[in-house]
């Protein structure tokens, strides 16, 4: 398993997507996390599994929840730049990458 750094951005990314959908339901904020915990773990795995979207930044997208986990794979770890909602801007994330 290769090691995962997740960027302050995509930690904040993270959070504010947790804490909309406790707001929604209780719970469902942790059923998000597990999902997040889900994609970042698939891509420590087998980091050349998911697309590359731009440049060398590839995106695992998340099992239920309509987000997508940006991350660029380095010589000795994964680093995840983002963590972005769908139907949001697609290009805005690449301003971190």
């Amino acid at each position: 398993m290769t090691p995962v750094v997740v960027r302050l951005a995509a930690a904040a990314d993270v959070a504010e997507a947790y804490r909309w959908y406790e707001e929604r339901r209780i719970g469902l904020g942790e059923e998000f996390l597990a999902a997040v915990d889900a994609a970042v773990g698939s891509a420590a795995d087998n980091p050349q599994l998911y697309p590359v979207v731009h440049r060398d930044t590839r995106r695992v997208l998340l099992r239920r929840f309509p987000y997508g986990l940006y991350y660029r794979v380095l010589a000795t770890r994964i680093v995840v730049v983002a963590c972005f909602h769908a139907k949001r801007a697609p290009t805005a994330w690449r301003k971190r990458a």
